[in-house]
């Protein structure tokens, strides 16, 4: 007898299950808000240098007066950081020629923006354009970093002091980080309490899942991981509408970030995860916690049965190891499967956010973008479940992989005019990638072993933080080469897709338990799987379409 029958002697699909997944997975929707703010309130609105002083007082219309003052690039469009250095007035005429060596290099007197879009952004805020144009990009690298310091900080101390407290911190940070934010008054202070929504949403992210997951059986958590991982991609939606309504970008800050000061309040019904407070060596709590999911479940005779030393005997037993990071490395299987995977997570992560935080780029109304981008997940996750049941997980990872890196390496000898095929080409590498990041949680459950599994699936996710850190920061190469870019953003998931090949299958191969199971599979020595390993299976793909943090 384990856990998982304590579960059922409680209840483990009743009311309490219900209620506690509906407001554990409620919150998930407005993390993609956070996720892909910035294609809203960093959008770059069209901009010029401000006209000279003298023309204030001037009868000329804009175009008059953008005409005569603003020259134009080698496109033949007018330019976004240059000024005449003296008014054109012979420009008025229809053959008048511009005087090249009256041009200047800089809009002393500022920009002016053209606000048909949004009323106000950080970029028209701030004059983040022309010079400081790359601050954009390093403000989501800051914003990522803190995805990145959260996913370390908040897994290590859940793992000391539980997932219920870190899920309030998290809701808490995110809440006044977010309120902070929207208030800003300059931009450095945005971008430092934008690390810390970074830092709450990895809070989120890590804590929700498990504590969803460790109050629920086995049988259903493939089909409750699914419903939390559509979460996210409704979110992807809901930005999209609240975006269109909310014009400016303070209150559109604002607006995604009020509801976590409600989730705050009502997270501290949350119940801590029973198995982690057994395995803590806090019986008392765990039983206290069970007794009262019996009552709510109307099973309270069940509730006042429970043996927690007993009936979890082996687990906790089995609790004790000793394993660290370095193991992911010391063996030979190990070694290349930890490689092959950090790769995969990494490149996943880099292309993904190279296409999703920066929607302007496809010339089509970012709303509509945000929309279809958000939608293409919904048949992409359902086509990769299929092949990874079918086909095998290898094969899946790797083409899901190389044909997003293909299609971003055929965006790039598509002319900018033609934006229907750009953005058919993007939708598709998007769906590909979202698709990646579905094979990626269940293949590394399936290839690491039990006794190191939360060690190897935190090294490797960490790796797609770092993807998306950096990912805004290849977007600047392109002042200098403008193909740039796109080569190393389609190159980068070929590459990985290639790696995953040395990766052995795991479809229909029982779940390995110790690192010399992985040694014995990866040298060919492999069984069928068994029908409590099948249920193992399924349990692994709770996160089959966990949100992308």
């Amino acid at each position: 007898m384990g856990f998982s029958d304590l579960l059922e002697q409680v209840g483990s699909t009743g009311r309490f299950q219900i209620v506690h997944v509906t407001l554990l997975s409620t919150p998930i929707l407005m993390l993609a808000s956070h996720n892909l703010l910035q294609n809203f309130v960093a959008a770059v609105p069209p901009h010029y240098c401000s006209a000279h002083s003298n023309l204030s007082q001037s009868q000329l219309s804009p175009e008059e007066a953008l005409r005569i003052t603003v020259p134009q690039d080698h496109r033949g469009k007018l330019h976004r950081c240059q000024r005449y250095v003296v008014p054109q007035w012979h420009l008025l005429d229809k053959n008048g020629t511009s005087n090249l060596r009256n041009e200047g290099n800089r809009c002393i007197d500022g920009w002016t923006y053209n606000m048909a879009d949004r009323s106000s952004t950080i970029i028209s805020d701030w004059h983040l354009v022309c010079d400081q144009h790359s601050l954009k990009q390093m403000g989501q690298t800051i914003y990522m970093g803190g995805v990145l310091v959260g996913a370390f900080l908040f897994g290590s101390l859940a793992d000391k002091y539980g997932r219920r407290i870190l899920l309030l911190m998290s809701y808490l940070l995110m809440a006044v980080s977010g309120t902070c934010a929207a208030f800003s008054p300059s931009f450095p202070l945005f971008c430092f309490f934008r690390f810390g929504c970074g830092m709450a949403l990895s809070g989120i992210a890590l804590n929700s899942l498990s504590l969803i997951l460790e109050w629920i059986p086995t049988r259903v958590r493939t089909v409750v991981g699914t419903m939390s991982g559509y979460c996210y991609t409704l979110g992807q939606l809901i930005l999209a509408l609240m975006a269109y309504y909310i014009r400016d970008w303070r209150w559109l800050t604002l607006a995604v970030s009020l509801p976590f000061y409600v989730f705050f309040l009502y997270a501290w019904w949350f119940h801590e995860s029973a198995r982690w407070l057994a395995l803590k060596n806090k019986p008392d709590r765990a039983i206290k916690g069970l007794k009262s999911v019996a009552k709510f479940n109307g099973r309270c005779d069940e509730g006042e049965k429970i043996d927690i030393k007993e009936s979890m005997k082996n687990e906790l037993s089995m609790s004790k190891g000793s394993y660290t990071a370095l193991d992911l490395f010391r063996t030979p299987y190990m070694r290349i499967s930890t490689v092959c995977l950090a790769a995969a997570w990494l490149s996943t992560s880099f292309a993904y956010y190279s296409l999703s935080m920066d929607l302007q780029k496809f010339g089509v109304d970012i709303y509509l973008i945000q929309v279809i981008f958000g939608a293409v997940d919904i048949p992409a996750k359902i086509i990769i479940a299929v092949t990874m049941s079918y086909i095998g997980r290898r094969p899946s990872q790797s083409a899901a992989l190389i044909i997003a890196g293909v299609t971003i390496l055929i965006n790039l000898l598509v002319p900018y005019d033609q934006q229907t095929l750009r953005t058919s080409l993007a939708v598709v590498g998007k769906g590909c990638l979202a698709a990646s990041f579905v094979c990626c949680y269940l293949y590394t459950g399936e290839l690491y072993p039990t006794v190191i599994r939360q060690n190897g699936m935190g090294l490797v996710s960490s790796m797609a933080r770092v993807g998306a850190m950096v990912a805004p920061m290849v977007r600047l190469t392109g002042d200098y080469i403008p193909w740039l870019p796109g080569l190393i953003y389609g190159g980068a998931p070929i590459v990985s897709g290639v790696a995953v090949i040395f990766l052995p299958e795991t479809l229909g191969t029982p779940l390995p338990d110790t690192i010399q199971d992985v040694e014995e599979r990866g040298s060919g020595k492999r069984s069928k799987m068994s029908p409590k390993e099948t249920i193992i299976l399924e349990d692994t793909g709770a996160n089959l379409l966990k949100p992308v943090a």
